[in-house]
């Protein structure tokens, strides 16, 4: 999962970038406006896998990742003309965004639209990429029109799904409302994936706070699917996540109130808002955490670990990992009857463990 940060300048987007990623990139009240990338790969913290490597002692453990990247240049009028190049590539090609909007007051790092208004700021990038993706649904239907028109009327009836369900779209964008609200079918989706529409991404927006915590439901209103609202101490996050000692950073949390850290709490509610969980692959060789979609049936969880299991896929054992805990061994599980053989229809849940039986 690689999801982009976004914000206005001097929303403290790198400073929730390096809360996120242990990073300790330079941040300033300086902005030169230009786009810039940073990058960073974490582990997803998962204390079922703490538990299952502890339980196993495996050679190797492997955490699932997420990929942020920090993308500046971001501000009022950058749709004018239609984004470009790596720029529109970047912003396109994320699964979702963490939109850090600025909530903390600051002499030192004034606003650059004199005062600090959440829903002002939300509103300004929303409206970009909403002009954006209508750039995008006009310059699509003009080329489908355009081919119809050279090619002759034989054309309409294999575009005529297209070009209706464009339409739709762009009197939803018309009416300024996000794509997220737009009601899709899952066939329809899988259509509109290369076009890489920026308000059809899911959005966790976070409230940079400043030094004392404040209710985020108070401060904005933001009433779209797929989104989703959470508050942090941006700065005293970023410091927490310079610290190496668990000790020293259970007693900063401790002192600030903090009861779940920035990072695991960003990743928590970006796996709600992609319909994304976590299963299980377990031994003495490695014990490992994989990512699938709600919903992903046993053979895709076979893929997500290698297509020849999916192509192969004959069954999968599966068991919980809390039965696997209690029980203490896999033999023990079988024994109380919790493993159980599934077929190609099984829906796998969040927390199974799999093993998969295959033949190529």
């Amino acid at each position: 999962m690689r999801l982009g940060i976004i914000g206005l300048p001097n929303s403290g987007k790198t400073t929730i970038f390096n809360a996120l990623t242990g990073q300790k990139l330079e941040t300033g009240a300086v902005t030169t406006g230009q786009f810039e990338v940073h990058t960073a790969v974490v582990n997803v913290p998962d204390a079922r896998l703490d538990q299952l490597i502890a339980l196993f002692q495996p050679k190797k453990a492997t955490y699932a990742t997420i990929t942020y990247a920090d993308i500046a240049g971001l501000d009022k009028g950058i749709s004018e003309g239609g984004l470009k190049g790596q720029f529109r590539n970047e912003l396109s090609q994320v699964d979702g965004f963490v939109h850090v909007v600025r909530a903390f007051e600051s002499d030192i790092v004034p606003h650059p639209y004199g005062s600090v208004d959440p829903a002002r700021d939300v509103s300004i990038i929303d409206g970009e990429f909403l002009l954006e993706d209508m750039a995008t649904v006009e310059k699509r239907l003009t080329k489908v029109r355009d081919e119809i028109r050279i090619k002759g009327k034989k054309l309409e009836a294999q575009y005529a799904d297209e070009i209706a369900l464009l339409e739709r779209m762009q009197a939803h964008l018309e009416a300024e409302k996000p794509l997220r609200d737009f009601e899709l079918t899952a066939e329809q989706e899988k259509s509109l994936r290369g076009f890489g529409f920026l308000t059809l991404k899911p959005v966790l927006i976070v409230l940079n706070m400043g030094d004392e915590a404040q209710d985020p439901d108070s401060l904005l209103t933001y009433p779209h699917q797929h989104s989703a609202i959470v508050g942090l101490q941006g700065k005293l996050e970023a410091e927490l996540a310079q610290l190496d000692d668990p000790d020293d950073v259970a007693m900063f949390m401790e002192e600030y109130g903090i009861t779940e850290l920035s990072r695991d709490k960003v990743i928590r509610l970006s796996y709600e808002l992609m319909g994304i969980q976590s299963f299980f692959t377990v031994g003495k060789d490695e014990c490992r955490a994989w990512t699938i979609p709600v919903g992903a049936t046993a053979p895709e969880a076979a893929g997500a670990i290698h297509s020849d299991l999916q192509r192969g896929f004959i069954r999968a054992e599966v068991m919980n990992y809390q039965d696997l805990l209690d029980a203490g061994s896999e033999a023990e599980v079988k024994n109380q009857g919790k493993m159980h053989l599934e077929g190609k229809d099984y829906i796998v849940q969040d927390g199974d463990i799999v093993h998969i039986k295959f033949n190529v």
